[in-house]
């Protein structure tokens, strides 16, 4: 059994201890897929409070995935908060920001920045795979796409990045 999954199940439990170790395991990935959807700080830190707060008191079962289950989670949760914060106002006053644990500022600035220039889709593909640990297949359940069109968006975004980073990927 993995560890998420033992972790879960201690949850179900009401085991606290389990809840603070399954945060610091999984809040970095969960934030940065949160984050690159609205791109923006704080309403990304609100959506992952709500994210963890749902998982604490309904633990997903333990036949799913648990990594998956939360990535989805994460994602449906963003997206829905931009719609309904596209009805409230424009999104033209959201704060482009954005977090990625690299080793450098000027590292993360010029990732970031390569990143942003992708598509929506290829952009959350990448984020899912990278920052979310997900495999292609599990990214491919997340996002209801065929796992070929991953694949594909995959390397394509990749490509660009690297065409952008001037190689350095």
């Amino acid at each position: 059994m993995s560890k998420l999954k033992q972790l879960l199940d201690s949850v179900r439990s009401g085991d606290k201890a389990a809840f603070e170790v399954l945060y610091d395991d999984m809040k970095k990935p969960l934030f940065t897929i949160i984050l690159r959807i609205v791109r923006d700080f704080a309403l990304a830190e609100d959506i992952l409070q709500e994210l963890f707060i749902r998982i604490f008191l309904s633990p997903p079962e333990s036949s799913v995935n648990p990594r998956a289950y939360m990535c989805r989670m994460a994602r449906n949760l963003a997206i829905d908060s931009l719609r309904k914060r596209k009805q409230e106002k424009g999104l033209d006053d959201a704060e482009h920001q954005m977090w990625m644990p690299q080793d450098s500022l000027e590292t993360k600035l010029d990732i970031n920045n390569a990143i942003m220039e992708l598509a929506e889709r290829e952009r959350m593909i990448v984020t899912l795979h990278i920052n979310g640990g997900l495999k292609f297949r599990e990214v491919a359940e997340t996002m209801e796409i065929p796992l070929g069109t991953v694949l594909w968006a995959y390397k394509k975004a990749i490509g660009q990045l690297r065409k952008i980073l001037g190689g350095v990927l």
